[in-house]
């Protein structure tokens, strides 16, 4: 990494200790035990979605897995993943997870933008709030090109574009949009955080620069039932029923 993306990166580990002591550690388990797959904030079932498919065989590459469930996920449908993550006390609470569970995959404790993984590797990279917002994406997408095989997907699930137009510096977002989108790229927050945030124009520019053909964007609806999340409080369940806060990017490597 350059000394911006180590600086980056640097602040984005001590953000996730903490949170990992605070809630991730605790919450694990309940993840780990789930056996249906499941989408962001509010929770959408891949059964609704139908992001994934059939992923029976399939080597996987999850770029910032954090605490590794849906590599869990995955594994639990036949799949071969490998979890990809920065923080160590993240890949210490997956490992934690893995001798309760007996569920075991590789986990590697890398940038996701320069995993060390053999090239071509993958038949499915995915990011679930991993690198997806936490690493620059002209570093990170890149990546996911050298790791897949011909004809590969790559899966990422982040906040929409909308969402982050919407929220000013402290919670919830807004109904009104509250920063220009031109030129969106870096966020940092005041809980101390980076994020990479783009318009949509420039993922796609970048994902077909990057080798990929564009398949699907599901911008993904809080149920009708949904609550505020505790802990991701960003938007109210309210706001994300009237417009989509998350987005679900589907592409797939040219031959």
């Amino acid at each position: 990494m350059g000394s911006s993306a180590d600086a980056d990166a640097a602040k984005n580990v001590a953000l996730w200790t903490q949170t990992n002591a605070e809630y991730t550690n605790d919450s694990a388990a309940t993840n780990w035990a789930l056996d249906d797959i499941s989408w962001g904030i509010w929770a959408v079932d891949e059964s609704e979605l139908n992001v994934l498919g059939d992923v029976n065989g399939l080597d996987v590459v999850e770029l910032g897995c954090g605490t590794a469930y849906f590599s869990a996920w995955l594994a639990k449908r036949g799949a071969r993943p490998v979890g990809v993550d920065v923080t160590p006390a993240q890949l210490a609470t997956a490992r934690r997870m893995m001798h309760e569970t007996g569920i075991e995959f590789p986990l590697i404790e890398a940038d996701a933008a320069a995993t060390g993984l053999p090239d071509a590797s993958a038949d499915l990279v995915l990011s679930e709030y991993g690198a997806s917002i936490w690493v620059d994406p002209y570093r990170w997408v890149p990546e996911a090109a050298r790791l897949l095989r011909p004809g590969g997907r790559l899966v990422f699930l982040r906040n929409s574009t909308l969402v982050i137009l919407c929220s000013p510096d402290e919670i919830p977002a807004s109904e009104t949009l509250q920063r220009p989108q031109f030129g969106m790229h870096r966020f940092e927050w005041p809980e101390g955080g980076v994020e990479f945030h783009l318009a949509h124009g420039e993922w796609i520019d970048l994902l077909r620069k990057s080798g990929f053909e564009i398949e699907r964007l599901v911008e993904v609806q809080a149920p009708a039932n949904a609550q505020t999340h505790e802990h991701y409080a960003y938007v109210t369940a309210e706001w994300a029923q009237k417009w989509p806060c998350e987005e679900i990017w589907v592409a797939r490597r040219r031959a």
